[in-house]
């Protein structure tokens, strides 16, 4: 099957998930009371409350409750929307403060930048905000790689889990799912693009972990990934 887009996930796929999970969560989470109440007036942010007590069942006017529920779902990992919005929101601060830049693999990032010049087309779905992808890529320890991507996609599309987000996207993209090579770290998510009818390729970074009986083609970087027969 020809291959005309490559849909890539992020947090250990393109870049490692340490980097997530030890940066950029605990800063959102250390820094998420100061933010909002420092900028209650703006509209993402009252838009992002409001979704929480809408999800919660919490009193909209009750400040404290909504931000313990938020901290909650950081805690529990939670793949939020109006959280999403406020760590890209928290994150981009941290970016222009020069706190952190965002890891990539280096195998990732000669790939991605190889294909572009091929011109085939990018694009990246993730459960982190399009806001929070756009700043990820755009301040990243290999420069601004934001230029790479024709667009971006999060859980406002749907779950990662669903094959009726991958059909969304393919829709949206006018690209038949068939020509679209989905890349991701989790099994779950390969199995949903690949039942909507895209093509997969899990990335096994871990060594400990077998691929000799993936379900999907498997590899451990971009290096070894085939996009032509």
């Amino acid at each position: 099957m020809s291959i005309h887009a490559i849909l890539t996930d992020i947090e250990g796929t393109t870049s490692s998930i340490s980097f997530v999970k030890d940066v950029l969560f605990p800063y959102a989470a250390e820094h998420l009371e100061g933010f909002v109440k420092s900028h209650l007036q703006h509209p993402d942010v009252q838009q992002a409350l409001q979704a929480t007590a809408q999800l919660s069942g919490k009193n909209p006017d009750d400040l404290n409750a909504l931000l313990n529920q938020l901290q909650d779902w950081i805690r529990e990992d939670k793949k939020i929307t109006p959280l999403k919005t406020l760590q890209g929101l928290i994150w981009q601060a941290g970016y222009e403060q020069g706190d952190y830049q965002a890891h990539m693999y280096e195998d990732a990032t000669d790939c991605l930048r190889q294909w572009h010049a091929q011109g085939l087309p990018l694009y990246v779905y993730s459960s982190g905000s399009v806001h929070a992808q756009k700043l990820f890529f755009a301040n990243t320890v290999d420069g601004d790689l934001l230029p790479l991507f024709s667009s971006h996609f999060d859980t406002t599309t749907g779950s990662k889990q669903e094959a009726s987000s991958y059909e969304k996207i393919s829709r949206a993209l006018h690209i038949d799912a068939a020509d679209i090579l989905f890349l991701s770290d989790i099994e779950a998510e390969l199995d949903a693009a690949k039942t909507a009818g895209m093509q997969t390729c899990w990335l096994v970074r871990e060594q400990s972990t077998s691929i000799a009986q993936a379900r999907h083609n498997a590899v451990r970087d971009f290096y070894q990934i085939k996009l032509f027969d």
